[in-house]
């Protein structure tokens, strides 16, 4: 299984979800194993721009057709404009099919999550959304016993959060991942959350 976890990006995808945890799966400070780990793009289409909801132009390095379970080690998913849609980012719910199907884990916030309900994905597991079922109801998915009121939601290779929990879904990726010791986990997870400096010494310690 490859090291290099996949960004789906799309015009209009909320830049700020996938954030902490893209940028800390690309620094090697603080990881068990620096070095290992990569993080690349995928879109529609390779070396078509797009531009995320804050303005931020972004180049896909790969596109989804071309993208195999095998190459990589987890696909996340943000949300943004068109989840509402059943067709609008249909390749990218068939693409995350594949990969929880051949046991490689997705990851899948905010609009994100409607998109897997639809499809079916979350009707027999422990999962989170929107901080609140209802928002997952219109999807038709049969799935409302196992809505988990919780900011984050990890279960058998599949993460889900709600829009306003980028910490607890970048802290449920890298536990996925096994990206820091538990020591350095809690730590990072404390310094961002808290602001506190005296987490960041913490870190230092325990990486």
């Amino acid at each position: 299984m490859s090291d290099t976890v996949h960004l789906y990006v799309f015009n209009g995808y909320a830049d700020w979800e996938p954030a902490f945890a893209i940028a800390a799966i690309h620094n090697p400070q603080f990881q068990r194993e620096p070095g290992r780990w990569r993080v690349r793009t995928i879109g529609e289409r390779a070396g078509r721009s797009i531009r995320s909801m804050g303005g931020v132009a972004v180049l896909p390095d790969l596109a989804l057709s071309e993208l195999q379970p095998a190459d990589s080690r987890l696909l996340i998913l943000p949300g943004g404009p068109g989840w509402e849609d059943e067709n609008a980012h249909r390749p990218a719910i068939d693409k995350a099919e594949a990969f929880l199907d051949a046991g490689v884990p997705i990851a899948a916030i905010c609009g994100a999550t409607a998109g897997l309900a639809r499809a079916g994905r979350l009707d027999a597991c422990a999962h989170t959304s929107n901080n609140a079922a209802a928002f997952l109801k219109g999807t038709g998915y049969a799935g409302a016993e196992h809505y988990r009121d919780d900011a984050a939601v990890r279960e058998r290779g599949l993460i889900t959060a709600g829009g306003m929990a980028p910490l607890e879904f970048a802290r449920e990726i890298f536990v996925e991942l096994g990206l820091y010791e538990d020591e350095a986990l809690e730590a990072w997870y404390q310094l961002y959350k808290t602001g506190k400096s005296e987490y960041f010494a913490r870190l230092q310690r325990a990486a």
